[in-house]
């Protein structure tokens, strides 16, 4: 390491512990403070005793909006970025942290788009407080994950659809990965992750594990140029831990970006012809366990993980731009039930099953990374 490196990290270790300080005393950073302290994290100038008493003594405190923009911005500016994505490009992604342990249902939302069309850039990453992450089930799948930004912006063009591993993209993230493994519980990098596409999307639904959190989320987003967004958090229990998906076990609210206005909107399964279910019937389990389940919905099978599936591409079709079911402040049942009907062919007709397919494909000449992290 050269004299100037050794320097820099010195400089930024001084300012952590000054950062640190101002934590005990239970004051806010501004965003700038929190876009060097993040930067000094992801850089390898802190130890990890030092991240694991940063990344809870905010999460004591409770993080700000500032906060958490100043990361975002951080971990943007160094992130590995794929380029050429279409402008209408779309990524369903979820905070995790709320420790339910589901099904995957963005992933699967993500086969669902893809086979009508829609471009997806799948943010992901193994399991934190999980069971499966994205990853982990994608790899159960026999999916093959690739670093290489080219070769994932040909795949988005071809298929519709590509899963772009954290670590490739933000491989300064190593740095803090084996703390938050060790803490177990949901930190602010669970809201940093799906803010943070490596595509640059601008059009997002963004499944959070509290209410409290939405709001912030989307300022941060349109504060950064998201075109539209919609931060959701599923409501099963009154008064209980929010879910990070559209669930059908109670009202989801949500909270919407769309042309530079704001609104608040609540759904429920009913809204959309649904079956209201337990968050138990979608209950998860291993890679393995959530991979099968995951199959067996792109053949075909019905119940509630396929109504959850298809309540959440609902809404990422409108989303993406390509539906309406919006209507003032309101959402409109009977173009909500029409977008059901259509994010339905998908599964029936094996649509998203041969976008799975193809995507197995992938690689049987060139060398196949699969995420780690």
């Amino acid at each position: 390491m050269s004299e100037k490196e050794l320097s820099s990290k010195s400089e930024q270790a001084s300012f952590f512990s000054a950062v640190l300080h101002k934590l005990s005393d239970s004051q806010k950073l501004t965003a700038s403070e929190a876009e060097e302290a993040f930067g000094a994290i992801v850089d390898g100038s802190i130890p990890p005793e030092l991240i694991a008493a940063f990344l809870m003594a905010l999460r004591v405190r409770g993080e700000s909006t500032e906060e958490l923009l100043g990361a975002v911005i951080a971990l943007r500016s160094r992130m590995l970025p794929v380029p050429l994505a279409p402008i209408d490009t779309i990524d369903v992604c979820g905070t995790g942290g709320d420790k339910y342990g589901t099904l995957n249902v963005s992933t699967a939302v993500a086969f669902v788009l893809a086979g009508l069309g829609i471009p997806v850039a799948k943010h992901g990453n193994r399991a934190v407080s999980s069971q499966a992450g994205a990853s982990d089930v994608l790899s159960a799948l026999g999916v093959p994950l690739f670093s290489d930004p080219a070769r994932l912006s040909q795949q988005l063009k071809t298929h519709n659809l590509v899963f772009m591993a954290a670590p490739h993209h933000h491989p300064a993230m190593r740095h803090a990965a084996p703390v938050r493994k060790a803490l177990g519980i949901r930190t602010l990098f669970n809201l940093i992750g799906p803010m943070v596409n490596p595509a640059g999307v601008k059009r997002q639904l963004v499944g959070v594990f509290s209410p409290a959190w939405l709001a912030p989320m989307v300022d941060v987003l349109a504060k950064l140029g998201s075109e539209c967004v919609w931060a959701v958090c599923g409501l099963p229990i009154i008064g209980g831990q929010g879910i990070d998906e559209v669930t059908l076990a109670g009202p989801t609210r949500i909270e919407a970006l769309e042309n530079g206005a704001r609104k608040a909107l609540i759904l429920e399964a009913e809204m959309a012809g649904l079956k209201s279910a337990p968050i138990s019937a979608i209950k998860g389990g291993d890679a393995s366990f959530n991979a099968q389940a995951l199959e067996a919905l792109l053949h075909g099978e019905p119940g509630p993980y396929r109504d959850t599936v298809l309540l959440n591409a609902a809404c990422a079709l409108h989303v993406a731009g390509r539906k309406t079911i919006v209507r003032g402040t309101e959402i409109d049942t009977h173009a909500l039930k029409n977008c059901i009907a259509e994010v339905s062919r998908p599964l029936d007709d094996g649509t998203a099953l041969a976008v799975l397919n193809d995507l197995r494909k992938l690689s049987s000449d060139t060398h196949a990374e699969n995420m780690t992290g």
